[in-house]
C-alpha cells in the first residue's frame, strides 16, 4: 500500500488532535506540539504501511507536512 497525502494528513491530524484541514503544507509541525517519539511512532508506522526506507532524520530534519508528503508519497501537499 503506498501512502497517500490524505492518509499522511489524516495519520499527523490525529496525532495532535486537530483537523487535517487545520494543517498546510508550510505548518512546522514541532510547532503544535509533535515530538521526537510521536515522529518515531509516524516512522514505524509508515514504514509498515510500505515505507520501507524511511528515517526518523528524513522527518525530523524538516518537520513540514509538504516535506513529509513529498517524500512519503512523491507528490507536494
Amino acid at each position: 500500500m503506498s501512502l497517500t497525502t490524505e492518509k499522511i494528513h489524516a495519520d499527523v491530524a490525529e496525532l495532535l488532535g486537530c483537523d487535517p484541514a487545520e494543517l498546510t503544507p508550510e505548518t512546522d509541525l514541532t510547532d503544535l506540539g509533535l515530538d521526537s517519539m510521536r515522529i518515531m511512532g509516524l516512522v514505524e508506522q509508515w514504514r509498515s504501511e510500505g515505507a520501507d526506507t524511511l528515517e526518523f532524520a528524513d522527518l525530523a530534519e524538516q518537520p513540514t507536512l509538504g516535506h513529509w508528503t513529498e517524500i512519503l508519497a512523491g507528490k507536494t501537499a
